[in-house]
């Protein structure tokens, strides 16, 4: 990786030149723009360049559907200025940063995903004027293009605020005004926190993190119901993440001869070649680290005669992602208690995507899927029944750990901030998608169950559409059934 020249790099290597030949020093600029850098330098970095402004630009695919959510959003908080900020870079070491993710509420409401965006919506007549705060292409002239370490010559082209204003259908100004801009602003301002400190800190005495609170809830919520967009970049993600399931299955033997990263690379890949990115750690855990709810190290050994417990997701350019999850044998056949212990969490999966349909209480389907699963404990002889009992008292959770799903979108755990009666305790609707993911967990060291038990670990996952009457599983190309599994798997093998 290449070292950015800094005008203290510049320093440096004046001074050594200057060391080996004395005779020819380097100049420098008198007006102090490039220390370190000679004139014939300066000037032959400012000109030479080709005019690469993109013109007749097309509008991103979802330009209509973020101009719908901007209105929306308007119409909740009228007279008010609201801003929501993308983010920033962040160190990950050093003068490296980690790869920029946009904050979901500035990307569901503008398509964009740029460094330290704004988009600000300020009143005007009974609504919003929309704008969008961007940085512009590198300045040639002031030495930004070459010598900054986020210049374009170094980090690459960005596009111009002209291209942008066509992209997003959004007018777009220059980012770097708008803090003296909101530190002017008069009247009520709201702002999503967390995400840029600058603006932020424009704003301290203009907002309450009470006020603020209220729009990061209200978008949140505004997400649960997916337009027809978003559900075909669901649909994309859950597709592409379904490949890489079969990539996975196609390298098993690889993995047995290195490890459970062989399996993360190998989704990793279809990932970024068809998608954005994973939408969150990728859990390739084998054996008893199936237990073991987000096993992330992914370090461990893949054998035969264990499970695999993948769990991963293609994020799509758009930053929809998949969540899915299959618990796969190595070696192609489930061990008769294996295939016991996975054919009642597949039950119990069934049981739970039959309640998503619209007008049911979103707690239905995890009070299904734990009503299967504790049935089955109590018949195993794990834990002392009635059902009833179990349930109440919540005994069955020692091994069924976690809920049965969550909502799903441009987060994997989407609208986190909205509100309990409008989520856990809410109804569904057509257009929400969530994930119905059961699971039985029996870590190595439980000695409340028999020895055979210990170390398993099954969860099985897919990501459901809310439908006018019903529910679509977006992630069916995946098979679930522990016999057409087996089936899957060794037709895969045998290709």
């Amino acid at each position: 990786m290449a070292e950015e020249l800094t005008p203290a790099d510049s320093d440096e290597a004046a001074a050594a030149a200057g060391a080996e030949e004395e005779e020819q020093p380097i100049k420098q600029r008198k007006n102090g723009l490039y220390p370190g850098v000679s004139d014939e330098l300066a000037e032959n970095m400012t000109s030479g360049w080709a005019d690469t402004e993109l013109r007749d630009l097309e509008p991103i695919a979802q330009a209509a559907h973020t101009a719908d959510r901007r209105a929306a959003l308007s119409a909740r908080f009228p007279g008010e200025r609201l801003v929501i900020p993308s983010g920033n870079l962040k160190t990950r070491s050093n003068d490296t940063e980690y790869a920029f993710r946009a904050s979901t509420e500035y990307a569901y409401l503008t398509g964009d995903q740029s460094e330290d965006g704004v988009l600000v919506l300020e009143p005007q007549g009974g609504g919003h004027r929309a704008t969008v705060y961007l940085l512009p292409r590198s300045d040639r002239e002031n030495g930004e293009f070459w010598l900054s370490g986020q210049g374009e010559l170094w980090v690459g082209r960005r596009h111009s605020l002209a291209e942008a204003e066509q992209l997003l259908g959004i007018p777009a100004k220059d980012v770097r005004e708008l803090p003296e801009k909101l530190r002017e602003a008069t009247g009520p301002v709201r702002v999503v926190r967390g995400h840029d400190a600058a603006i932020e800190a424009a704003l301290t005495d203009k907002v309450t993190a009470e006020r603020d609170e209220e729009l990061r809830v209200n978008l949140s919520e505004a997400r649960a119901v997916k337009d027809a967009f978003e559900i075909g970049e669901l649909q994309k993600a859950c597709d592409s993440t379904a490949r890489g399931f079969e990539d996975v299955v196609k390298v098993l033997d690889k993995a047995e001869a290195t490890s459970e990263r062989y399996i993360e690379g190998t989704f990793f890949l279809r990932a970024r070649v068809e998608g954005n990115d994973v939408g969150y750690g990728s859990i390739c855990a084998a054996g008893p680290h199936a237990t073991t709810l987000h096993w992330v190290r992914n370090d461990g050994p893949v054998r035969s005669g264990d499970l695999l417990l993948l769990d991963a997701g293609v994020e799509t350019h758009t930053l929809y992602t998949a969540d899915v999850t299959r618990t796969l044998p190595i070696n192609g056949r489930y061990s008769e208690l294996q295939r016991t212990i996975y054919d009642a969490v597949y039950d119990a999966q069934e049981a739970g995507i039959t309640a998503v349909k619209p007008g049911a209480k979103y707690r239905d389907f995890h009070d299904a899927a734990q009503r299967v699963l504790t049935e089955r404990l109590v018949e195993w002889g794990l834990v002392e029944g009635p059902v009833e009992r179990v349930l109440e008292l919540g005994l069955q959770r020692r091994w069924t750990l976690h809920g049965t799903g969550h909502m799903l979108g441009m987060d994997v755990h989407d609208c986190a901030a909205a509100r309990t009666e409008a989520y856990v305790d809410g109804t569904l609707e057509p257009g929400m998608c969530l994930t119905v993911e059961p699971g039985l967990y029996f870590q190595a060291d439980d000695l409340t169950v028999p020895e055979e038990y210990r170390g398993i670990g099954v969860r099985i996952e897919d990501d459901i559409l809310v439908t006018e009457d019903g529910n679509r599983n977006l992630s069916a190309a995946l098979p679930r059934r522990a016999d057409e599994v087996e089936a899957w798997m060794a037709a895969l093998k045998q290709g």
